[in-house]
């Protein structure tokens, strides 16, 4: 009989929220009882929501523990560990019995995330076990040649998951089709939107996936040498990468002669970044990665022709990488038997927001946003209404729910306005301000502007202003035209990505939500009552008891009346803070 596992997600997720003391009160007290199992660390398990999360896996099956703390692991320890009985209350996934959570993993299909949550990241005969590096040792045993290798890459529909959605198989082409001695192939890991969050946890959950990934890449393209490049603010990515690199040379995946195979070289490093959003556009990433300033420059010279060191260069994202191993394992068929016509495959997200099960999913193409958010993600919290979903990041655009039926795949949600990104899927409910968000994500962008052209750097900062003046109640009439012929002269105006993406989030918005830009300037209302200088507090006579609660309350006394007698709102000196409204215990206090 094998010994009972317990597996403690600790990636960055459940380490925010308080994994490691149950990881150690864990093992505290397997020591204080001498109970014979085997207590690891596993990366990402998705279910963000439930944090943190133990699995138990005896000879009767699996199971889930959400929300553990250490008082839930003691109860763990000496009712499943030591006496055998599972905690039916706590558990949010199994395969023995209906959870209220089954519906998280209903739908989700995992191939980039194969290995998340469920084996060591530091341990790569745990990712051995796992059929891992198995697909370059196909490849090097059978002798596939490196055309054979991007074809069946091509025939599978991988498109790059960075957001632009070029075909894999096509741009590994370009690179191998260039006679250049030397060669580099580069994974970005410095996508700095929501998505970005899945990158971490791939790094985290699965190196040496997105390894054996990059390997067969370099094969593929004639590439000798590569780089990884994460942003610093990722230790725990950087750590886990860096183990999995050592542990990957010490067994000879990488190096000189790979595997026994004479002339096949190939060598990895992980170059960290300074977190900036412009450096996850691939010309900004080269110069950063050779000591420049990140800054996007023209193509064409594309990659594939001179990229870094003026040398032919692949480059792909995280999530890229990490679906090659199981395609040229399990063939192109394996990969393209899920998605649409021209999206092929799974896609990652970031499912995060006003919504009840944030986390991470992997989901088929062809998935309706619908189907994400009320299946998957379990509703809207707070039972409100669905109002809208922003898709690729800062830079992406905002779907509204009237369109909650669009598929994912990149010509749908293209053809909304929004992009595919790198997987952020940000929920937003009746109480979000839909200029305001549009506000929020262009400030992100104008504030990671290179500054190279003039039309991202001012463009933004114009357009920034007359957002603020929208969201103030000092719109005025032409704002909303303004806004778009600016938008439009940075999107054909840029260079790079992001300043041709950096307006999305606005044109979607006006395309959408035009009423809401119209009720800001004309009748200087928020509809979603959410920006603060265009609300007003005042007390319903008919509700007011006269209790003082909100007097007693306000921070700057602008509410006045004797106990047992109705009370009245200064709007002089009312600053809008909004604690009268939250708390008053009679709903007198209205908010217009």
């Amino acid at each position: 009989m094998e010994k009972t596992k317990v597996l403690v997600g600790l990636a960055s997720c459940g380490i925010a929220a308080g994994a490691q003391k149950v990881y150690d009160k864990l093992y505290e007290l397997k020591k204080a009882d001498q109970v014979d199992i085997e207590i690891k660390k596993t990366g990402c398990i998705g279910m963000c929501y439930r944090e943190p999360l133990v699995e138990v896996v005896d000879e009767t099956g699996s199971y889930l523990y959400g929300e553990v703390d250490e008082q839930k692991a003691v109860e763990i320890m000496d009712k499943h560990l030591t006496n055998d009985e599972p905690i039916k209350d706590y558990v949010v996934r199994t395969d023995l019995f209906e959870t209220p959570d089954d519906a998280f993993w209903k739908g989700q299909v995992k191939i980039a995330l194969r290995n998340c949550g469920v084996i060591n990241p530091e341990n790569i005969r745990e990712y051995e076990a796992r059929e891992g590096y198995k697909a370059i040792r196909k490849i090097l045993e059978e002798g596939i040649d490196q055309e054979d290798v991007i074809q069946t890459v091509y025939d599978s529909g991988l498109r790059g998951r960075g957001g632009g959605g070029f075909p894999t198989g096509l741009k590994w082409r370009f690179t191998y089709k260039n006679s250049a001695e030397k060669k580099y192939l580069v994974c970005n890991a410095d996508e700095g939107d929501p998505g970005a969050f899945m990158d971490r946890s791939l790094l985290e959950g699965d190196p040496h996936g997105v390894i054996e990934g990059l390997i067969i890449g370099a094969y593929a393209t004639g590439a000798s040498e590569g780089v990884i490049y994460c942003r610093a603010e990722y230790p725990l990515a950087i750590k886990r990468l860096n183990i999995a690199l050592d542990q990957a040379r010490e067994r000879g995946y990488l190096g000189k002669d790979i595997m026994g195979h004479s002339g096949f070289d190939f060598d990895l490093y992980v170059k960290e970044g300074a977190g900036a959003f412009v450096c996850g556009e691939e010309t900004a990433l080269m110069a950063s990665v050779e000591g420049r300033r990140g800054m996007p420059s023209k193509r064409p010279p594309y990659p594939a022709e001179k990229g870094l060191w003026e040398m032919p260069t692949n480059i792909n994202n995280v999530e890229t990488y990490a679906n090659v191993p199981q395609i040229i394992l399990k063939g192109a068929g394996f990969f393209n038997q899920y998605g649409t016509e021209k999206s092929k495959g799974t896609k990652v997200f970031a499912l995060t927001g006003k919504i009840n099960h944030g986390g991470s999913v992997e989901v088929p193409m062809g998935i309706n946003i619908q189907d994400i958010i009320y299946k998957l993600g379990g509703g809207i919290k707070e039972g409100k209404d669905f109002k809208a979903v922003q898709l690729g990041g800062p830079s992406g655009g905002c779907i509204p729910a009237y369109l909650r039926d669009t598929i994912i795949d990149y010509d749908s949600v293209t053809a909304t306005g929004a992009i595919m990104g790198s997987g952020g899927m940000v929920v937003m409910d009746e109480t979000t301000c839909m200029v305001d968000m549009a506000k929020f994500f262009l400030d992100f962008t104008r504030k990671e502007s290179c500054g190279k052209c003039t039309f991202c750097r001012v463009g933004t900062k114009r357009m920034l202003e007359i957002l603020d003046r929208i969201t103030k109640g000092e719109g005025a009439e032409g704002d909303i035209e303004k806004l778009e012929e600016l938008a439009h002269q940075i999107k054909d105006n840029t260079l790079c990505g992001l300043g041709q993406t950096a307006p999305n989030p606005v044109l979607t918005t006006i395309k959408y939500f035009r009423d809401e830009y119209e009720a800001h300037i004309h009748e200087k209302k928020c509809p979603a009552k959410s920006c603060k200088q265009l609300l007003t507090y005042t007390i319903d006579p008919d509700k007011c008891t006269g209790c003082t609660v909100c007097a007693r309350n306000c921070p700057v006394d602008a509410i006045s009346g004797e106990r047992k007698e109705v009370h009245v709102i200064d709007q002089d000196v009312c600053i809008k803070c909004g604690v009268c409204y939250t708390k008053c215990n009679f709903d007198a206090v209205i908010l217009s």
